[in-house]
């Protein structure tokens, strides 16, 4: 086969290279010589379902793959076209391992598939990002013909089945289609099976994947097959879509159907006749229902009592790593017997049928399982559970932060705590009385510090709120702690910021009552700039613009920049009495009584303005005459904070209804890569509502005021949500 139209006949007939049934632990590799460029390492081998499958894929983006969509396919031959969401066989992909008899380059899970309809095509996201390796970069012009392109895979060579080092070869480009073009070996090698989503790259970066080939010479193959032509799919004509897709943030995915999906908690649920034993509403998008969780349910543990309050504080991740987003739930008011309000937390696994359908659900309790819960000793009111967060570290290890705010220290109650909870153990981090093992956190417990009100974290830090901390003798001025993933050699976070308003790198000074770290917030900047801390101080006095007029409780935020290896610094303060900065400063408005912030694209290099943003609830605000309506103001973390402001409240925005008294919006706020989410638990809906804003309806995100979209409301009663919610939006993620 030397002229143009044979190829193009032998074309038509090609077989999927990706359908090899090759043994667990074997992999292969395209037809030709051993690779000994390490710039090539972006190469990956796909292991999926456990030697079911072998691919090859390229590493574009440090949490990204690009691959053949007919590789995850139930019968290539017949359809590539896949599902999004998560793989339906458990997938790993080996990156950074040229040589697979060596432990070089890392091991990550597929944890989600985007696959592109008009070819043969996915983008894998990984559990966690890889660095260390050169990317090629995407192409933006297809190759012209005749032109020389590189190829480099695991699938087998001439004469092994499974070899052990990565192979590549040069091929010459026959035909450019519309979605892909046609390739023949140029020294006699092929694309062979194991090879599908191989990269095919020049200097000008990856011009597409591997998809099929006649698969001449490869080992296995009828002697009479001599044809190397192959297809591959084309990239450079959907660079753009590449680009924005690598550079989203995930979203919740409880049934892993790539569609994004809701938790609302209702912790004043009646369940069975018992009054605030609490509930979770479940919301899947596309339209596919809702389930409703409680204790006494199959998938959930525990049993439904009066006053537990389960979906009082909720937090998601993907926390066996199998693609589908787990749930944390909250009970802080679990009773333990005869001892009131001691806590605990489940963690309820998301699988294809839902939240609760799959593997069982995890349980942590003071008394229980292993680590330092198993030591700790239960008491009234420890509230193990009031705050929640929840991620994978980069070094792609999933944890859970669990606030203990009424946790007494020694003899020193409500001193507070935190567990950090990690791989297969627990510890508890506190301040230090002298007790062998405490002592984690900064200074000397005290009476009323309620460490852990609130937590938040990233994949590299911890921030632990302290609202009750009294600082020179003021009392719950607060307090913030920041401590890494990396453990030290007690096996507990290592302290990297003790901070305070007496800092003197911090504004302003410590006073009575500021509740510094009531609220915390923290996001990254990207792969390797470091994070974003933000503080809500909803006690803070601020003194009006007139400069004679002090207004108490009026509230602020302190936003601080985290490196990952270099000093720290405050950002901004935030209030409502600056310029361009919406509404004004009232007595009582409690600015930053709660904070959410999210980097929107956090796959570039340098994220906007509009991408990272940064939600304030302001629940003591008064809308005209209605006292305590409250509102929701959203603000970009990286320029001045009327650069980019705007505000939710009843009316505005297209959020419905009119404003009334003690409805307290922005006591329950939460961001996703497509909304903001305001939890309503106060009316004006009976039973409580959540309100979807979509972020193209916010001016801190868009320039363009003519893109608004439509607020979706969920309340009981409505949209298969049973009714009879008693205070439904209470937690939300």
């Amino acid at each position: 086969m030397t002229t143009t139209g044979r190829r193009r006949t032998a074309l038509a007939a090609l077989v999927t290279a990706a359908v090899i049934g090759v043994p667990a632990l074997s992999a292969h590799a395209v037809s030709g010589k051993p690779e000994t460029d390490t710039g090539h390492a972006f190469t990956a081998r796909l292991d999926i379902g456990a030697g079911t499958k072998a691919c090859s894929a390229t590493l574009i983006a440090p949490q990204w793959l690009a691959t053949a969509s007919s590789c995850f396919a139930d019968n290539p031959a017949a359809s590539v076209k896949i599902p999004a969401g998560a793989p339906k066989l458990k997938t790993t992909a080996t990156i950074g391992r040229t040589d697979l008899t060596t432990t070089d380059g890392v091991v990550r899970d597929v944890v989600q598939l985007v696959p592109r309809d008009d070819r043969d095509l996915v983008l894998a996201r990984l559990s966690a990002p890889v660095t260390g390796i050169s990317l090629p970069g995407i192409a933006t012009a297809a190759p012209a013909k005749d032109a020389a392109v590189s190829v480099t895979g695991y699938g087998r060579t001439k004469d092994e089945w499974a070899p052990l080092k990565l192979h590549g070869e040069t091929f010459q480009v026959d035909q450019v289609n519309t979605t892909d073009f046609a390739v023949h070996g140029a020294t006699g090698a092929a694309i062979c099976g194991g090879d599908s989503g191989a990269p095919v790259f020049t200097s000008a970066g990856l011009l597409g994947i591997a998809s099929r080939s006649d698969q001449g010479g490869c080992f296995g193959t009828d002697p009479a097959q001599t044809s190397t032509s192959g297809v591959v799919t084309r990239t450079d004509d959907i660079a753009d879509w590449v680009k924005s897709t690598v550079e989203s943030a995930p979203f919740t995915d409880f049934n892993g159907d790539g569609v994004e999906d809701t938790a609302v908690g209702d912790p004043k649920a009646t369940v069975g006749g018992d009054a605030e034993a609490g509930a979770v509403h479940v919301v899947y998008g596309g339209g596919k229902g809702t389930s409703l969780l409680y204790q006494g349910v199959d998938s959930v543990p525990g049993d439904a009592e009066a006053g537990d309050r389960f979906g009082y504080a909720l937090a998601t991740v993907d926390y066996n790593k199998d693609g589908y987003t787990d749930l944390v739930v909250s009970s802080p008011y679990e009773d333990a017997g005869s001892i009131a309000d001691v806590g605990m937390v489940s963690v309820i696994y998301g699988s294809p049928a839902g939240l609760g359908k799959g593997r069982t659900a995890d349980t942590y309790a003071q008394g229980e399982g292993n680590g330092d819960l198993k030591q700790a000793g239960k008491e009234k009111g420890d509230l193990l559970g009031y705050a929640l967060a929840a991620g994978i570290t980069r070094d792609n290890e999933p944890y859970i932060v669990i606030g203990d705010p009424g946790e007494d220290v020694g003899s020193v109650t409500d001193a507070g705590a935190v567990v950090y909870v990690h791989g297969n153990t627990n510890v508890f981090l506190t301040r230090s009385s002298g007790t062998p093992g405490r002592g984690d956190l900064p200074g000397s417990p005290e009476a009323g510090d309620r460490v852990g009100t609130s937590v938040a974290a990233d994949a590299t830090s911890i921030v632990v709120g302290m609202p009750g901390e009294d600082i020179g003798g003021k009392a719950d001025a607060g307090g913030v702690a920041v401590l890494t993933h990396h453990l030290g050699l007690n096996l507990k976070p290592i302290l990297r910021l003790n901070l305070d308003q007496d800092n003197d790198k911090i504004s302003g000074g410590a006073e009575k009552g500021d509740a510094f770290g009531q609220s915390v917030a923290i996001v990254r900047k990207g792969a390797n700039d470091g994070s974003i801390i933000a503080v809500g101080s909803p006690g803070e006095s601020i003194v009006a613009a007139n400069g004679t007029t002090n207004v108490a409780n009026a509230g602020a935020v302190y936003t601080i920049d985290f490196p990952d290896n270099s000093m720290w610094s405050q950002m901004r303060v935030i209030h409502q009495d600056q310029p361009n900065v919406a509404d004004g400063i009232e007595t009582g408005d409690r600015f930053g009584e709660s904070v959410a912030a999210v980097n929107l694209a956090p796959g570039k290099a340098s994220p906007s303005w509009a991408d990272m943003q940064l939600a304030v609830g302001v629940p003591g605000e008064s809308q005209g005459a209605a006292a305590g309506a409250g509102s929701v103001q959203t603000f970009s973390l990286l320029t001045a904070p009327g650069d980019h402001n705007d505000i939710l409240y009843a009316g505005r925005n297209k959020v419905p209804g009119t404003p009334g008294a003690n409805q307290h919006m922005g006591q329950v706020i939460a961001l996703s890569p497509t909304h903001v989410f305001v939890g309503m638990p106060n009316g004006p809906q009976d039973g409580g509502a959540v309100y979807e804003v979509p972020w193209k309806n916010l001016t801190s995100y868009t320039t363009n005021a003519d893109a608004d979209g439509p607020v979706t409301v969920l309340r009981p009663g409505a949209d298969g949500i049973p009714s009879g919610g008693k205070a439904f939006g209470s937690a939300v993620r």
